[in-house]
């Protein structure tokens, strides 16, 4: 009995989440974003999440002008799919209504390819290509051990040697992968206008003033302020009241 209350529980939440996100679609396919943002966070409400969901949240508020919403959420998508073109299309557009121009540095050197061949697959995924992988290496060794004839226990030997080096260059990514989504903490500014200062303290003269929509990089939280890094790899401080933090 308790197992049916779970199951009918859960499909409820199921459909009121979809309800929410298709009322979302309705109103925005009408014009009506306001009411298109209000159905769409009614279901992160429920604790409910995905890359379209936050993909239409920041075309909602794109639509109503609001700068730092919509970058944020589009922000958000790319963190469960990174590789979505119209994410990254949209997300553009959107910091193009941005006051700052704060160049990006480009990573140069072992560290760029390092990072840019770890990047192809989320952490989650190159784990699952670790998993095929072992698999894999399981089924090797057992055709090595029961094989009668010396040129199949060669193939397989080959064979397992290889799918073995595989196995620990998809682990060591995911790994690689994993370190770097904990430890990079990207924020938006959601402040008309921010001062970023050379100390974690009120009063003194700013080294910046920020605007709605800028990225940032959180690295360290003192009080009420967090230490934060901009794209052209200028740090300094700010109030934590100012950002939010995409992940």
């Amino acid at each position: 009995m308790k197992n049916i209350l779970y199951i009918l529980l859960l499909s409820t939440q199921i459909f009121f989440a979809q309800n929410g996100f298709e009322k979302g679609n309705a109103y925005y396919a009408k014009g009506k974003y306001t009411e298109a943002v209000t159905a769409y966070e009614s279901v992160l409400k429920d604790n409910k999440q995905s890359s379209e969901l936050y993909f239409n949240l920041g075309n909602a508020y794109y639509k109503l002008n609001e700068v730092a919403p919509s970058i944020y959420y589009y922000e958000k998508a790319l963190v469960l799919n990174p590789k979505d073109k119209e994410s990254i299309n949209n997300l553009k557009f959107a910091q193009k209504r941005t006051i700052d121009e704060i160049k990006v540095i480009p990573k140069v050197g072992f560290g760029k390819l390092l990072r840019d061949f770890t990047g192809i697959y989320h952490y989650n995924t190159w784990g699952w290509i670790s998993v095929g992988l072992a698999t894999f290496f399981l089924l090797f060794f057992i055709g090595y051990y029961f094989s009668q004839r010396t040129l199949s226990k060669r193939i397989f030997f080959f064979g397992m040697f290889a799918v073995f080096i595989l196995m620990v260059i998809a682990l060591s990514a995911a790994i690689i992968e994993k370190s770097h989504f904990d430890t990079e903490k990207p924020a938006i500014i959601f402040a008309e206008r921010t001062n970023m200062k050379s100390e974690p303290r009120d009063g003194g003269k700013p080294l910046l003033v920020l605007h709605e929509g800028t990225k940032v990089f959180v690295f360290e939280t003192i009080g009420k302020w967090k230490k934060i890094q901009l794209t052209d790899g200028t740090e300094g401080w700010i109030e934590t009241s100012t950002i939010k933090e995409v992940k």
